[in-house]
């Protein structure tokens, strides 16, 4: 099978299915998240001589890595986390398949690691899904999520950008965030952690930004909150993200609400819900923008009534309100404590974008090669 790079061609090695049909069906119903994995998973090369090659569709299996492989040692590596859904009309597609490929390219040019075309990035998702889309839940609410990744695959203790690498697709059936319903979390304030600073990673999906992020979410359950809320590293001051999520904040209410986010500075990565979620509230006629909000802003606006909602968004969850904040110097209150209309508007908007029941009037779905009567 060709890729439409006509560069890059791809080995297909089908495997049995290796569950019976009711049994897929059955863990399909409940598949949690990131604990069941389909048949199959893409793999292509790159070495600095040759480049991408050896692009191959094989069974899932376990890596075998050599002690001295380079990403062990230094982190070299990246990674992108997207969903396929089952359509309304019937069919399998992506959300926002050429953008998680664009911010894919763009983490791998900070990481120090090769690019690689979104030609490609798109031809692997099509071949992963043209193999295993009797994957796909069909409830409402679930999905595939597809984890495309990048590491250092050199054997060398020498620390230097490495001359192999490593791409992978996995993917993984993926059932409802808040399967009781959409629940708001209560947030803790770290103000002796710092996500990313400026010149850093911060923008790039790698994994050392989140086993950074660790203690301070430890430290947030210490505190009875449920996430961890990032300010910039300089002041700790003005707000950035929750956890590994984009944050949205409301005010007022009504056909006059006001949507604003965190502008991106070069330590917030650039989320694709967050870019989503920007168009979708101007299409409801919304006034959205990108700005700044401090704490004592965050917590002014909440005491006076004028910020009404505030919102975390991300590809897992989609939206996840926030009901109340804590911090070592008070904790208050967000609206009523319960999920704000313009919030739950604006997820109901893109859950059914998403799933083929709205227009997709931003050609945001990408079909792929899996047929309607798949």
């Amino acid at each position: 099978m060709s890729s439409r790079t006509s560069t890059i061609k791809f080995a297909i090695s089908h495997v049995p299915e290796r569950l019976p049909v009711a049994e897929r069906e059955r863990r399909l119903a409940n598949p949690g998240f990131g604990r069941i994995f389909t048949e199959h998973m893409v793999r292509i090369l790159w070495d600095s001589e040759h480049g991408w090659h050896d692009a191959n569709l094989m069974p899932y299996a376990p890596l075998s890595l050599d002690p001295g492989t380079s990403v062990l040692h230094y982190a070299q590596a990246v990674f992108e986390g997207l969903k396929a859904f089952r359509q309304a009309a019937g069919g399998v597609s992506a959300f926002r398949a050429e953008a998680h490929a664009a911010r894919f390219r763009n983490s791998a040019r900070r990481l120090a690691l090769p690019e690689l075309p979104e030609e490609t990035f798109l031809d692997a998702i099509d071949v992963l899904l043209a193999a295993d889309h009797k994957w796909v839940p069909s409830a409402a609410e679930h999905s595939l999520y597809l984890r495309p990744l990048m590491y250092a695959s050199e054997v060398s203790l020498s620390v230097h950008p490495s001359s192999e690498v490593t791409f992978l697709l996995i993917a993984s059936p993926s059932g409802s965030y808040f399967p009781r319903g959409v629940k708001p979390v209560t947030v803790w304030l770290s103000e002796d952690f710092s996500r990313a600073a400026p010149g850093g990673t911060g923008a790039a999906k790698t994994g050392g930004n989140y086993a950074g992020g660790l203690l301070a979410q430890a430290e947030a359950a210490e505190q009875g909150c449920d996430q961890v809320v990032w300010l910039d590293s300089s002041e700790h001051r003005w707000v950035e993200e929750m956890g590994g999520m984009n944050l949205f904040f409301v005010f007022g209410s009504g056909p006059a609400a006001r949507l604003m986010t965190p502008a991106l500075t070069g330590t917030l990565l650039p989320g694709i819900t967050r870019d989503s979620l920007l168009v979708l509230g101007r299409d409801l006629g919304y006034t959205v923008e990108e700005g700044r909000i401090s704490v004592e802003d965050w917590r002014a606006g909440c005491e006076d009534g004028s910020l009404t909602e505030v919102f975390a968004c991300g590809t897992a969850a989609v939206i996840t309100p926030v009901a109340a904040v804590k911090s070592s110097r008070g904790s208050w209150a967000v609206g009523n404590g319960e999920p704000g209309q313009v919030s739950m508007r604006l997820r109901k908007e893109l859950v059914d974008i998403q799933r083929g029941a709205a227009p997709d009037r931003h050609g945001w779905l990408y079909p792929g090669r899996v047929s309607s009567k798949s």
